[in-house]
């Protein structure tokens, strides 16, 4: 029986799999609470990735998150996070940016060089 729930899921998946993956050390993942408005404070490109420096609006908590990938985003910009069960969605103006796992969203995550 197909469930109309279960293929909002899978696009849902299938989205988030084009997001650059940002990674976190696990103090301040609390940091993400779902609803959470964040301001970017930095931006560091490096060969790794992007670092963004994030600070949370109400307490001014920070937070580190380095991203595989291109995201662009400019110092000041208020960034959103949504939590799904895979992890947290980071968004700006309604648009998701980057997506950054949990323990499940990690165990998920495959990456295979593919040659000819």
């Amino acid at each position: 029986m197909f469930s109309v729930n279960a293929h909002a899921q899978a696009s849902e998946a299938s989205a988030l799999s084009a997001l650059p993956i940002g990674v976190m050390s696990p103090a301040p993942v609390a940091i993400l609470a779902s609803g959470a408005n964040l301001t970017v404070r930095a931006v560091e490109a490096s060969a790794a990735g992007t670092s963004w420096v994030l600070e949370r609006v109400n307490d001014g908590a920070r937070a580190s998150v380095t991203l595989a990938g291109n995201a662009s985003v400019t110092v000041g910009t208020s960034v959103t996070v949504t939590a799904v069960a895979a992890g947290n969605v980071l968004s700006v103006a309604g648009q998701a940016i980057a997506f950054i796992p949990n323990e499940i969203g990690a165990a998920l995550l495959h990456n295979e060089r593919v040659t000819q």
